[in-house]
This record gives C-alpha cells, structure tokens and sequence, in this order.
C-alpha cells in the first residue's frame, strides 16, 4: 500500500527536472511489491518500507538532485560504487541529477538485497 497523497506538495518548490524525477524514481521503488510508501512532509521525502526488515530507504527531493537513502546501505553489495556514506554510518546514498538516466536494475537490486538482509 502506498500513501503518496502530499507527494505534489512536497514537489511544488522544486523545479520541473527535479519534480520529474522524483516522480520517476518514486514511481520505480513504488512498483516493487513487498515495499509500501508514505509521505513525509517534514522530511520532503517518500519513504519506504517492508513488513518484516522495516525501514528500507527514502526519496528524497533536494534543490540540485534526488538522493535515495537506503537506511543500511553499508550492508548493501555495491560493485559499481554508486553508493556514498560517510565512514562508520550505516546509511548510504544514491544520488541523481535530472539528465542522468535512473540505474534501475541497481536500484532493484538494492532493495531486494535490503529487505533479504533483515526480513
């Protein structure tokens, strides 16, 4: 199940890449079917989550980009070095410009990863 009311409101102040891709992304980690979504107003993010492993990872709509946060992305197997964190953290970031094509089958594999590491 998915609450995404209040995902426009969110969007409103961002300028139409951004807002296109936030809705791209969003609608990608949307389809996975294990995972619902919720609107965070306060946080200016759509987060996500699973019913045994939890929190899996936010949408998050920023002025220059859109970064996916995955809650234990340090755990996540990452070849292509497409996640950021700071050392000792346990989240990590995937960020993305508008122009850049989403790496949806990484993405896919991070969350399915995500959710068989803790479900």
């Amino acid at each position: 199940m998915h609450d995404l009311q209040g995902l426009d409101a969110i969007l409103q102040p961002m300028s139409p890449a951004i807002g296109a891709l936030t809705r791209e992304v969003v609608t990608l980690i949307a389809g996975h079917p294990q995972l619902s979504g919720k609107v965070m107003p306060g946080w200016r993010s759509v987060n996500f989550s699973h019913a045994k492993a939890g929190y899996v990872c936010a949408v998050l709509a920023q002025p220059e980009r859109v970064s996916i946060f995955f809650q234990r992305g340090s755990l996540l197997s990452d070849p292509d070095g497409l996640l950021v964190g700071e050392p000792g953290k346990k989240g990590r970031i995937l960020r993305l410009a508008p122009g850049q094509a989403v790496p949806d089958k990484e993405i896919g594999l991070f969350l399915m990863e995500a959710i068989a590491l803790f479900a």
